[in-house]
This record gives C-alpha cells, structure tokens and sequence, in this order.
C-alpha cells in the first residue's frame, strides 16, 4: 500500500507474492485469443518478435512500457485492460 497527496491510502497490488510478469501474459494470451488473433498476426501488428510474444505470453520477459502500449494497440484493447488480474 502506499500514501499519496491529501493522506488517501491506496492499495496497488493486494498480494505482492504475485508473479506480474506471469499474470500479465496470461491476460495477454487470454484477450488475444478472445480476439483471435495469432502470435504471429500480433508480433505483427506489434512490430515485435512471435518468439518475444510467446517469452511474454509465458512470464518470460519483463515487457517495457512500450512495448506494453504496443500490444494494447495492435490488440485494440485499453491497456488497463491487461491488469486486471
């Protein structure tokens, strides 16, 4: 949890045990797949690597913001829509 301006307490993550990286491929996987779209058609449409998109479809690869902004556009989806684990 962490204090910001004005004293409101906010939570980010309620389990910080959680392996990011992981949860955030899943739900990558999880709305490319609800979109149809291949790895490849996204690596595509992302300007990145099919191999890199399976790293991070596998909670290989710690993605950059970016890159993270990329797959929401190619995936036509807002990227806050990748974080709700």
């Amino acid at each position: 949890m962490s204090t910001i301006a004005g004293g409101t307490i906010v939570y980010i993550f309620s389990d910080c045990s959680m392996d990011v990286k992981a949860e955030y491929g899943k739900k990558v996987r999880a709305i490319r797949t609800s979109k149809k779209v291949s790895q490849e058609k996204l690596a595509e449409l992302a300007d990145l690597d099919r191999t890199y998109v399976s790293d991070i479809e596998n909670g290989k690869r710690n993605v950059s913001i970016e890159t993270i902004f990329k797959i929401g556009k190619a995936l036509n989806s807002p990227v806050n829509e990748f974080f709700n684990f």
